[in-house]
């Protein structure tokens, strides 16, 4: 009875928030962020998908299924996570069958997150954007209007058999409100810390733009954004009033057709608006909750900003934290290929965000996060599976907890920018990734500590000794100039390939934008159907007043990789002329980078230092552990801040059983030391006066 009460409360709740008058407003705008986040490691646990009318609905369950359910919502179950060290449940509340037909499992929910605030574990709460439309349009026959119409021949849903699933435009208005009824109860009913959205690299792939709101609004967009005279140069005409959506079947390789780059444009900024009008609507009701999405695909060969519509600059600017579902395994695959979630950790803290990510699966899964995520270890297992864990994992969230005051209060060290700029990587899916991507490897596997930055970052490169442009080929006129004066001011350039040869509308110039750099004439022009030619000459070098400028014909990939394939972690191999690269990196910084580590190019390394400059924190992670399960004699020269002096460096590690002091020598400003033993992950500590 008591239940059966609590539910129609619950439904009372969400009758009266439907009142509530529609509002939409996402503002540029930087909004106050929780004030728990970084001050405790996040080592989280899930159960989003257990639910029994999702479970049922699926089908393919086994006969315990409900029973484990129902076993993940007791006190016993929740002290054992507490126990294990799980500082986060996110947990099941919306899969979006309607708050009517799913009532009886948010009372559970409810429950559940009652449970883990009584053992201080923090509570988000799943909420999916997909529609089930069986159920929910008994509850709201009107969310009809809502759906996308068929595309290419073919209803647009979820994906493979849960065809029970359907997809909506997302800035409807309609589906807008309903949303914010459900994030309501969220928050007020269930005290929730943090929001999860789920299938954010759904939301906006290409065929949800063909709702008919959907069009009107991308005129809109397209008149709003372009005077009469520059719509004309940009289609020929000014007339947007029967401009569709593109349709295609398969994706471009090249992306030239102005029509193709503004509808990407168009879709990245449609869902970085919602979730900007999410983010303000949940900081609003209360500001400590996080907000978190999954746009799945990290930075891992995908053209995202094409096919989902996902620019992480923007999007990010909304959130806390996101989560990848890109794969990569830590590990060395198959031809000798370094595979790691390393350029997306970056790319998140570039953006003031953390990962989360499945890491159960192996201890070095769980230093990868330590070390390049921040504050985060990621999902460590289930509900019912975190607390199952092998003892080697659970020995990292001890090790985790136990020295966490070396991971809250940091920044990372990086002698390296490496650009990802928008028009190169939105319109181009070819060689700007290859070339892009092989130079990160090669910077990660020659422990040349860098960044991941994006076309806003240009505006203040003092933090770097370096900026490499990879076949960086769409910039303008602001872009160039604020590179030219980066080196200028002493900063060195690498640039290789096609880097400055397009406008940001990717219309080839005559010759490179940055030629008073390069000192090289760009190769000739073959025309808007061939391939773009790459300049035949040896590396070229030249002194630019106080900086140094690099460039590089061609990064010479070790794998043949059709044109049209995602570059993906099989064509991750170091290229051909990878020690050509870093040596250039070297002189272009002047011979004086932060750090220098003699190891096998299976150990990579992230340099960080804390915010009051009392310690540098050195984390070193053997990805070749299976078959390598020791690194000996590493031997690590770093500088040390101006004004500081060594007091004593500690190795710590979750591997060994004490931790040990390491004998130094002082150079100079720099300081020498050798770290005996490497399993899977060290972290060392050097301490400064």
């Amino acid at each position: 009875m008591k239940k059966h009460i609590a539910v129609m409360l619950l439904l009372f709740n969400a009758i009266l928030v439907l009142n509530e008058p529609l509002t939409f407003s996402a503002s540029a705008e930087s909004l106050p962020r929780p004030s728990w986040l970084g001050k405790e490691p996040l080592i989280i646990v899930g159960n989003w998908d257990s639910m029994p009318i999702f479970r049922f609905r699926v089908g393919g369950n086994p006969v315990w299924q409900e029973d484990d359910y129902f076993r993940e919502h007791t006190d016993e179950a929740v002290r054992k996570l507490k126990e294990m060290g799980v500082t986060m449940a996110v947990i099941h509340f919306y899969k979006a069958f309607g708050l009517v037909a799913e009532q009886e499992q948010m009372e559970d929910s409810k429950k559940l997150a009652a449970l883990c605030k009584k053992y201080g574990i923090k509570v988000g709460v799943y909420v999916g954007s997909t529609v089930g439309y069986e159920t929910f349009l008994a509850e709201k026959p009107e969310a009809e209007k809502w759906f996308v119409p068929d595309y290419l021949g073919e209803p647009v849903r979820y994906g493979g058999t849960q065809t029970f699933r359907k997809r909506v435009y997302f800035m409807h208005p309609g589906y807008i409100k309903y949303m914010k009824r459900v994030l309501k109860i969220a928050i007020q009913d269930l005290k929730v810390d943090l929001i999860h959205f789920d299938n954010t690299s759904m939301q906006a792939q290409p065929q949800v733009f063909f709702h008919p709101l959907a069009i009107e609004n991308f005129r809109k967009y397209l008149k709003d954004k372009y005077t009469p005279e520059m719509l004309k140069r940009r289609f020929g005409h000014n007339e947007v009033r029967f401009i569709e959506p593109p349709k295609y079947a398969r994706s471009p390789s090249a992306i030239n057709d102005p029509l193709f780059q503004e509808w990407a444009d168009f879709r990245c900024q449609q869902l970085a608006d919602y979730y900007g009008e999410m983010e303000k609507y949940i900081r609003g009701l209360n500001p400590e909750v996080a907000v978190e999405n999954n746009p799945h695909s990290g930075i891992s060969g995908d053209n995202t900003i094409w096919s989902q519509g996902v620019d992480y600059p923007r999007l990010l600017s909304h959130t806390d934290i996101v989560w990848t579902e890109e794969g990569n395994k830590a590990t060395v695959g198959k031809d000798g290929i370094l595979i790691s979630k390393i350029r997306t950790y970056k790319m998140a803290s570039t953006l003031n965000n953390k990962i989360f990510t499945y890491t159960s699966e192996s201890p070095l899964q769980m230093a990868e996060a330590m070390a390049y995520n921040r504050q985060c270890m990621g999902m460590v297992g289930g509900a019912l599976a975190g607390y199952e864990l092998p003892q080697e994992q659970r020995n990292y969230i001890k090790f985790y907890h136990k020295n966490f005051n070396h991971y809250k209060d940091i920044i990372n060290v990086a002698d390296v920018a490496v650009l990802h700029s928008y028009a190169t990587m939105g319109f181009n899916n070819d060689r700007p990734y290859q070339s892009t991507f092989l130079f990160e490897q090669a910077l990660i596997q020659a422990k040349i500590p860098f960044d991941v930055i994006f076309d806003h970052n240009l505006k203040d490169l003092s933090k770097y000794k370096v900026l490499v442009l990879a076949d960086q080929e769409c910039l303008d006129d602001e872009k160039l100039d604020l590179v030219r004066n980066f080196v200028r001011g002493g900063g060195g350039l690498i640039a290789t390939e096609h880097t400055s040869l397009y406008t940001e509308w990717r219309q080839r110039k005559r010759d490179f934008g940055l030629k008073d750099l390069f000192n090289i004439e760009a190769p000739a022009y073959a025309g808007s159907v061939q391939p773009e030619q790459l300049v035949k000459s040896a590396v070229v070098k030249n002194q630019i007043g106080k900086g140094r400028v690099v460039y590089v014909p061609e990064v010479k990939a070790a794998m043949a990789r059709n044109s049209a394939d995602r570059m993906a972690s099989r064509y991750w191999k170091l290229p051909l002329n990878w020690q050509e690269l870093m040596e250039s990196v070297r002189w272009a910084a002047n011979e004086n980078l932060s750090i220098n580590i003699e190891a096998p190019l299976t150990v990579t390394m992230e340099l960080m230092q804390d915010i009051n400059k009392s310690k540098l924190l050195l984390h070193l992670l053997n990805y070749d552990v299976e078959r390598t399960n020791l690194v000996k004699d590493i031997q690590v020269t770093t500088q040390i801040p101006a004004g500081k002096s060594v007091k004593q460096v500690i190795l710590l590690s979750p591997d060994e059983e004490k931790d040990q002091t390491i004998p130094y020598k002082v150079n100079g400003q720099g300081v020498n030391f050798s770290v005996p033993q490497l399993k899977t992950y060290n972290l060392v500590v050097i301490s400064l006066n």
